[in-house]
């Protein structure tokens, strides 16, 4: 922030500030000092209530991205853009990488369209000495269920190119599912006939056995320059799927298999950060190659809590500011600064299915409960929490107490859920300061 404040940097584009991921953008690069311009798909987006946004627009329905997004670059004055979403990095990989003097900080088409293949991914893995599940791309005119009886159960089906099949699916009512899960011929067969209109179908694997696991890593000139990796202690479904606890893992672990990731990244010819996805047995020591993620991924608040930027990391974002990052190399696994993002109805109902308890990081010098002695709220003199909404919003309020943030409301609403849902295991860590002595940094998402 030293050099930051001496000098003006210029104003940097987060395309997509509706979730998580673009609020931890547009976190990173406000707390470095440059001004963020934030378009959102509704008026409400998530990151609109960040204090460190310094305008916000909303992306018109109808026209395209190439229609639209030159004007808005030139009225902002933008000189970086980030985005969020993986349409818009399609959409985005068949624009020049600058417009309007403006650098598009997005991968290009023929990496993105290698990492959005997971067919093409896996096969290059594979010659990498990566392991990889065997896959099976039913075809039409395939006895599919010849073929079923010889699969070892359960089996996942995921789609190969999911932005290629969205539409495809949207248009003919169907969801876009990450993973389905079959347990025997008869499921799979019931699975894959859903799709038979389209005679398109998912690529068909064994599940892989251990925990979800991955390794994200920012790529400069073929080599990586920011690393971090963090396990998953839940998912949904069970049996692998999105994360709604993870966990960071010291770079001093895994070693190995960090080299193959970097490894893969680069004869992708990858620049800027991914994550690659795997499924890890400790009983085997495999390591299993799920995907490469080439975006932004949902756990981005864990690694900017834990000092790894990967948003900054961009060359574009730095505006050539001789600024050094937080990380070099190591991420502390103590590192317990950490804000759940977006915790819903649903991760509520997962975590007290699996008994475990919420674990909610908050800075003391904040933490301000219904009720206590700094709570000079109308509410606490009658005794009643606010009912505030489920919504992580960093619009400063003033009040007695001083400035609070949205974190504090996302507390205050989840003992509310936690209460009526019945959880009784609920824990909340508001010693911020002793970050150091209580255990490795966890995020909900």
């Amino acid at each position: 922030m030293a050099v930051a404040a001496r000098m003006k940097l210029p104003t940097a584009i987060v395309l997509g500030v509706d979730t998580p991921i673009g609020l931890t953008v547009i976190r990173e690069l406000g707390r470095r000092g440059v001004p963020v311009h934030g378009i959102g798909r509704n008026s409400d987006a998530l990151g609109r209530t960040s204090r460190y946004l310094s305008g916000f627009s909303l992306r018109p329905e109808g026209p395209t991205l190439a229609q639209w997004l030159p004007e808005r670059i030139f009225h902002t004055g933008a000189r970086a853009l980030f985005a969020i979403a993986e349409d818009d990095l399609v959409a985005l990989a068949a624009l020049p990488e600058e417009i309007e003097g403006c650098r598009i900080l997005t991968p290009r088409k023929p990496q993105l369209d290698l990492v959005l293949d997971k067919s093409r991914t896996l096969a290059l893995a594979a010659g990498l000495g990566i392991d990889v599940p065997e896959s099976w791309q039913p075809l039409a005119g395939e006895d599919f269920a010849q073929y079923a009886e010889t699969l070892t159960y359960p089996v996942v089906a995921k789609w190969a190119d999911p932005p290629a099949m969205a539409r495809i699916l949207a248009d003919n009512g169907l969801a876009l599912v990450k993973a389905e899960h079959a347990a025997s011929p008869h499921a799979l067969l019931k699975l894959l006939e859903r799709y038979a209109a389209l005679r398109e179908w998912p690529i068909v694997q064994p599940y892989c056995p251990g925990f979800g696991f991955a390794q994200m890593l920012h790529m400069a000139g073929g080599k990586p320059s920011l690393m971090f990796q963090h396990k998953r202690i839940h998912e949904w479904p069970a049996e692998g799927g999105f994360s709604t606890l993870c966990e960071s893992v010291p770079l001093r672990r895994h070693t190995h298999q960090m080299e193959h990731s970097a490894a893969l990244l680069a004869a992708i010819g990858w620049e800027g950060p991914a994550m690659v996805e795997y499924r890890h047995d400790p009983k085997t020591g495999k390591y299993w190659l799920m995907e490469v993620n080439g975006r932004f991924w949902g756990s981005l608040p864990l690694a900017l809590h834990c000092g790894a930027e990967f948003a900054w990391e961009l060359p574009g974002a730095r505006n050539t500011a001789p600024v050094h990052g937080p990380l070099q190399g190591e991420v502390d696994p103590q590192f317990q600064a950490v804000t759940p993002c977006r915790i819903d109805v649903l991760s509520l109902g997962l975590l007290r299915s699996a008994a475990a308890p919420l674990h909610l990081h908050r800075r003391r010098s904040q933490a301000v409960l219904p009720g206590s002695r700094r709570d000079h709220s109308p509410h606490a003199s009658a005794g009643k929490a606010p009912r505030r909404p489920l919504v992580p919003s960093e619009a400063s309020r003033s009040g007695s107490d001083g400035f609070r943030h949205g974190i504090e409301d996302t507390v205050h609403e989840l003992l509310l859920l936690a209460v009526e849902k019945g959880m009784r295991n609920v824990k909340i860590f508001t010693d911020h300061a002793a970050r150091r002595n209580v255990g490795p940094c966890q995020q909900f998402i």
